[in-house]
């Protein structure tokens, strides 16, 4: 089969090269998906998983792209819940290979049905973003509607989930970003927009959640405007600011089958939208993961056209 493999952490996504590789045989409670469109998470190739085993053994060369959607076309011993010919969207476990390949060897249990009315194009850029938005307000961020929820990178894929999310769910949204990104973030649904480029963060005042992606400066900031009892929720590693009356939480996504598929319904009756920037093939995937300029929103591989 083709996949896009890697072998040199140092290289980035420069280090990427389509080869060919043996399909894969499924383990006990795994499923084969032929893959049909994928994502990739930049974060990825600074994942130790990426790169090691869970004995820490090198396991290169690995094939990234944690996000997937596709057809199941083998079962392995003991694979209950999903059969052959379903089609299904979900994430991958980051210490087995990834979805950038015409077929992957994956646990039914990280695995969602898709819907037959939702395109693969649209399964494959829900899994990462919408689980993240998901989880970082919900299950970390225990966001109440009427409360205020600050976004950072609110025109990307994971801020613009989580400014729809938390819209639904009754909350004050405002977006931050660059000053580029503003038609952008209100468009998704941000009540206000921050340009962390010419505004003063500080005049956003206090609010009750903070959803971090970028980390830093911008972080220990955020931490300081955030009412008693709020939280900070963050996806940039650890935090090295927490709020004076309140917590901070940083976490690694994971798959979860309920919660799938409470986002592809959304996305099913209008209530949320995708933000797919770029579309490429398999073959032209090592040169759209490597822009030259900046892209706005996801980019997704059509493994199988």
């Amino acid at each position: 089969m083709k996949a896009i493999v890697v072998t040199d952490e140092a290289a980035g996504t420069a280090g990427m090269t389509l080869v060919e590789r043996p399909e894969p045989e499924p383990a006990t409670n795994d499923v084969v998906v032929q893959v049909h469109a994928s994502g990739f998470t930049s974060g990825e190739l600074t994942w130790p998983s990426t790169w090691t085993d869970r004995l820490d053994r090198d396991r290169t060369p690995s094939i990234p792209g944690q996000e997937l959607a596709g057809v199941v076309t083998a079962l392995g011993y003991g694979t209950t819940g999903l059969s052959v010919g379903q089609r299904v969207f979900g994430l991958t476990d980051s210490y087995r290979a990834g979805g950038l390949a015409e077929y992957v060897a994956i646990e039914a249990r990280n695995l969602a049905p898709l819907p037959g009315d939702v395109d693969f194009t649209v399964g494959a850029s829900l899994p990462m973003p919408g689980l993240t938005a998901w989880q970082g307000l919900f299950d970390h961020g225990r966001l109440q509607a009427g409360q205020s929820v600050l976004v950072h990178g609110a025109a990307g894929s994971v801020g613009s989930m989580v400014t729809q999310l938390a819209r639904e769910f009754g909350a004050y949204v405002i977006g931050a970003g660059r000053a580029a990104d503003r038609e952008k973030t209100l468009d998704f649904g941000a009540m206000e927009f921050v340009d962390l480029e010419n505004d003063a963060l500080e005049d956003v005042g206090g609010v009750d959640l903070v959803f971090d992606v970028i980390g830093g400066d911008i972080q220990r900031r955020s931490a300081g405007l955030i009412r008693a009892g709020g939280t900070l929720v963050t996806i940039a590693g650890p935090p090295d600011a927490r709020p004076t009356d309140g917590l901070a939480i940083d976490f690694v996504v994971e798959s979860d089958r309920a919660q799938l598929g409470e986002i592809v319904q959304r996305v099913r009756d209008g209530r949320l939208r995708t933000n797919i920037g770029t579309i490429a093939t398999l073959d032209d995937a090592v040169a759209a993961l490597n822009p030259t300029e900046r892209t706005s929103g996801q980019t997704i591989i059509h493994v199988r056209p």
